[in-house]
Order: C-alpha cells, then structure tokens, then sequence
C-alpha cells in the first residue's frame, strides 16, 4: 500500500505533497473539492477529528495527521533522500527546532486569518484576532529572517524540509515588514524541479 494524502488547493497540504514528491515514494492524492480557509464536511471528521488536511494515512493504513509531525516522520522514513539532515546531529537538532517553531507561531497565526471565531468567543473581537494574527506572524518570521545565516536556507547551503514549509508560510504573510532572506528563501524553493508544479498549481506566482 503506498501513501494516500488527502488535500485541497491552497492549503497547508501543500507541504506535505512537496515532501512526498521530493521523497520520490508513491503516493495517492485525494484532493478536495473546497476552497482554503473553509470548514471541510462533516464527513471528513471520519479521516480527522479536526475536519483539517493535510492527512496522510500511512502505507500500513494507519492515520499521521499535524503538518511538522508528517514532515519529520517522512524525512525519518527517507533518509537516503536528505529531506532533513541526519538523526543525532546538530544540524538535525536545528531543523526540528525550526520545523517547530513555524508550526507554533507562524501556522497557528496563519488560521487565525480565516478562523478567528477560534480564538474568541467575542463575536465583536475577530478583528482583532485578525490584526494580532498579522503581527504575531511578522515577530516569528524575523526571528527566522535573522536565523539565515549565512543562507540562502535556515540550515545553510543545504534545503531542507523546513525550507519548503517556512516557504509556504511566508506565502501567507500580508503584514508590512520586509524580510530579504526569507524572500531569497522562497524564490529558491520555487525553482526545485520536483517542487515548482506542486507550487504552481497551488500558489499560482505568488
């Protein structure tokens, strides 16, 4: 049985079809007929009780969902394709930590945009929501601007996972910072071969 990862244009799924393609493993897209930023059906809460994607149901038919979780686990699964660098080195340390961080502070702001009723029971408050989500995203993305050193990746001159997933991110940043590295980050992640038509067909330019 190979992978089956259910998905929708424009989401955060997006991540973890890069990661498969990039793991060069067979895989079986499900992908949605739903706009991001929307509920999924009911009837999804049968693949994950959050009703989100992505989910990936592993070959063994077991259910992996929570988008940093999927990212390690497939880069564990696939060592010899160097998606994140080896178990018990420093380099490994830092691409876990990064992987993290994003998922906690950049992710987590970024569907407080589509879905600030999440975070306050104050119908009056979910623009407020809305503009701390902005501003809390534009504070992590300068911790991870100022984490490229020397670059042009958070890990060096080698991409990682993290890459893609940080890349997809800033994708979603409407705030009014300017973040060079972060940008160069992106553009670099939209040349890999593998990744462009996943990037195309889900972000478009952008």
């Amino acid at each position: 049985m190979s992978y089956r990862l259910y998905n929708r244009p424009g989401s955060g799924g997006f991540v973890v079809e890069a990661a498969l393609a990039l793991a060069e493993t067979d895989f079986e897209l499900d992908e949605l007929d739903s706009r991001a930023g929307t509920p999924l059906p009911e009837s999804f809460r049968d693949h994950n009780p959050w009703r989100q994607v992505p989910t990936l149901i592993l070959p063994d038919g077991s259910t992996m969902t929570e988008t940093a979780a999927i990212l390690i686990h497939l880069a564990n699964c696939h060592p010899e394709k160097a998606l994140a660098p080896p178990s018990g080195t420093s380099a490994h340390a830092a691409f876990l930590r990064w992987t993290v961080f994003a998922n906690v502070n950049i992710y987590e702001a970024v569907l407080r945009l589509p879905y600030p009723d999440r975070y306050t029971t104050d119908p009056n408050g979910l623009e407020a929501v809305r503009e701390a989500a902005v501003e809390r995203m534009g504070k992590a993305l300068s911790v991870l601007e100022d984490a490229i050193e020397p670059g042009p990746y958070l890990l060096g001159d080698t991409m990682s996972l993290v890459d893609v997933y940080v890349a997809m991110l800033f994708t979603w940043y409407r705030g009014d910072s300017v973040f060079p590295k972060l940008t160069t980050l992106k553009a670099a992640v939209k040349k890999i071969p593998i990744v462009a038509p996943i990037w195309q067909r889900h972000f478009g330019d952008r």
